[in-house]
């Protein structure tokens, strides 16, 4: 019988394959789940006088969250506030932005900045892979809504969450500015970090991010 030896590059061609589907049948599963969970959520805000006063109320404590990873630490954000995860794809740079924004991409004829959370969040900035996710959020602004994408390790789960698992965060002084942190979740015995994804930016980061668009 003829043996057909596989070489080291089909070897891992063959495994990035494998992880690359993996991780959008993962991404494909998350999104459905995220799009039925919102459907639920969006006929229950018919008793609450308005839209935005439901996302607030689903987003600030008790409710269900979309985890994804950072530097090996697991974060969460109120899954009505994520419109779409998709894979990393080519990102367009825009001159004289910050560091952590990425540049600009065309999802679908809209153009949506993108920034890479760990950059954000000052952690080592490490090389995209099979893992690496665009995480596509709605930011609340005064006069609108507007989209964009979140550049984080890799997504997780979806976890419905209860508050009296949850714990407001640690006091390290006046210096920080926690207020982006919704709190602190215990769930599967570890802490998630939870949050306000509103407020990850300053209102003048968000207009500087605006303009790029």
């Amino acid at each position: 019988f003829y043996k057909k030896e596989l070489t080291s590059d089909k070897v891992t061609n063959t495994l990035s394959m494998f992880v690359e589907r993996h991780c959008n049948a993962v991404q494909i599963r998350l999104m459905a789940v995220i799009k039925k969970i919102k459907r639920r959520e969006l006929k229950m805000a018919d008793s609450v006088e308005t839209m935005d006063q439901a996302i607030k109320a689903a987003t600030i404590k008790t409710g269900k969250y979309l985890t994804f990873t950072l530097n090996r630490e697991e974060y969460g954000i109120g899954i009505l506030k994520v419109k779409e995860i998709i894979g990393m794809m080519p990102v367009t740079s825009v001159p004289r932005t910050p560091g952590y924004v990425k540049g600009v991409i065309n999802l679908r004829g809209k153009v949506i900045p993108v920034m890479d959370l760990r950059l954000k969040f000052d952690m080592e900035e490490i090389p995209y892979d099979e893992r690496t996710c665009i995480i596509v959020v709605e930011i609340d602004l005064k006069e609108e809504t507007i989209l964009i994408g979140i550049v984080v390790d890799s997504v997780s789960e979806v976890l419905n969450i209860q508050e009296e698992n949850i714990e407001d965060p640690p006091d390290f002084g006046t210096t920080l500015e926690m207020e982006y942190i919704l709190g602190l979740a215990k769930a599967e015995g570890s802490v998630k970090i939870l949050l306000n994804i509103d407020k990850v930016l300053s209102a003048g980061e968000l207009g500087d991010l605006k303009k790029s668009m």
